[in-house]
């Protein structure tokens, strides 16, 4: 046979029941999907600021930035809302390397699928008690969202997954913000379908049922730049990509236009520093042009405790073990400019 099934995995339900989400945690939440959906629907003037590591390796350091980040939410709450990123399930493009928690919860041992089920909800849980900051996780495996469904205030759904029928329909169900990056050819059209078809309502497969969704109106588009055909890449967040997505926009039937500029991967070319400066350029133009200030609706910025990156065993405290990330110093002056930005 040409699989070798290991062992059954619990159910969603089993892992909720035994890791559940209290009350007043499950209040805090819903307060702030409503906050980040009032952004997204033009209704409320805040932004969005998606921030942390590229991958969450581990537990303690992941939660020692986290409330670095709620002490920064707490000056910042009038005019940001800062959404740490949890990012559990690391993409590879030729499929080897560490793959996030979610597979490996220790990076050193062998995968361990159930132990990744609970360190995912284990982390995200903690992330919410012990600092009220819902979190934002990537989607890479759709059949995931069952098991931290009632804990996510954003989904990404990534470069070379957004063209996937699955992804696109198991979005259609999600009921909170979700961000649909462009491919990494850089195609605005196949983003922007993609965001139709989440947006929509459909029938499909969903883990073993067949189930209808209603559409999510909160889908909408992340810019993380692109690759060309030499393998160089291509930014796009400038002036003129953000008008030419309004544009495109302005054709589709689609609801609640909005957009997410990434600062890392083919924007920066995976230059971390970099991510201050285009930062910084997109709150410039959306000073400059009611276009893209209505349009803009947050940034997405990959920031550890320790800039750069390190190699698995070299156990660096806070150091992103997948991309290079900002430190904090750097991330803390950036989040403090960005609200001196924001109108």
């Amino acid at each position: 046979m040409s699989f070798s099934y290991l062992k059954q995995l619990p159910t969603p339900e089993e892992i909720k029941q035994t890791y559940p989400l209290n009350n007043t945690c499950k209040k805090i939440k819903c307060e702030r999907d409503e906050e980040i959906s009032r952004v997204l629907r033009g209704e409320s003037d805040k932004f969005l600021v998606i921030i942390g590591p590229c991958s969450a390796d581990k537990e303690e350091p992941v939660m020692d930035y986290i409330h670095r980040l709620a002490r920064v939410n707490e000056q910042t709450k009038d005019k940001l809302i800062l959404i740490p990123r949890i990012y559990t399930n690391k993409p590879r493009t030729t499929g080897e390397g560490y793959k996030g928690i979610a597979t490996q919860p220790d990076p050193e041992a062998k995968p361990d699928m159930i132990a990744g089920l609970i360190a995912v909800r284990s982390l995200h849980l903690r992330a919410i008690e012990e600092t009220g900051l819902s979190a934002a996780d990537e989607m890479l495996y759709p059949e995931n969202w069952d098991y931290i469904n009632d804990l996510l205030s954003y989904v990404a759904i990534g470069a070379r997954s957004v063209e996937d029928q699955q992804h696109r329909l198991t979005v259609s169900g999600f009921d909170v913000a979700s961000g649909m990056k462009n491919p990494t050819s850089g195609d605005f059209s196949v983003m922007l379908n993609s965001v139709y078809a989440a947006q929509h309502p459909h029938h499909f497969v969903h883990r073993g049922w067949e189930v209808d969704t209603t559409g999510n109106p909160l889908a909408h588009v992340i810019l993380r730049g692109a690759v060309n055909k030499r393998g160089v890449a291509i930014p796009n967040y400038h002036y003129e990509d953000l008008i030419r997505l309004n544009e495109m926009y302005e054709k589709m039937d689609l609801v609640n236009p909005a957009c997410i500029v990434d600062a890392n991967h083919s924007n920066s070319n995976k230059k971390y520093e970099e991510q201050i400066r285009i930062v910084k350029e997109v709150m410039h133009n959306r000073k400059e042009s009611a276009i893209i200030n209505k349009l803009v609706k947050g940034v997405m910025i990959e920031s550890y405790i320790c800039p750069g990156n390190q190699k698995i065993g070299e156990h660096i405290y806070g150091k992103s073990i997948t991309d290079p990330c900002l430190g904090w110093e750097e991330s803390e002056q950036l989040l403090y400019a960005i609200a001196d930005s924001v109108r």
